[in-house]
């Protein structure tokens, strides 16, 4: 099983970038998948999840800013992040949960870095 996010990189403050999470290994149309972050000294954060059945969540400070979607054709899922400010600065991570059982897998992460 691999999850593979990308996308990542440099961005000034306003600014928009586009993760992908590409899933091998799994029936990726059954797993829910979710976007977490860590920012350095801090605990890792859910920022936005994604049901198999397409239901969308946001963490507070993310909504309105941030759209999660999924393709099961290319068993891939996105994170839009738009608005962007330096707070928003962290490794993100790609994470999938089994719809049927207890199995779950994390992405490496992607370094996202906002310069003010």
């Amino acid at each position: 099983v691999q999850l593979q996010a990308s996308g990542g990189g440099l961005v000034q403050a306003g600014g928009s970038l586009r993760l992908s999470c590409r899933a091998s290994g799994i029936t990726f149309s059954m797993y829910n998948m979710s976007w977490y972050r860590q920012a350095p000294g801090k605990q890792r954060e859910v920022v936005a999840g994604i049901s198999s059945g397409g239901s969308s969540m946001y963490a507070d400070s993310v909504k309105g800013r941030f759209t999660i979607s999924r393709d099961n054709a290319v068993n891939t899922v996105y994170l839009q992040m738009n608005m962007l400010k330096p707070e928003d600065t962290a490794v993100y991570y790609c994470y999938a949960t089994f719809t049927h059982g207890r199995l779950d897998y994390w992405g490496q992460g992607t370094l996202v870095t906002v310069s003010s």
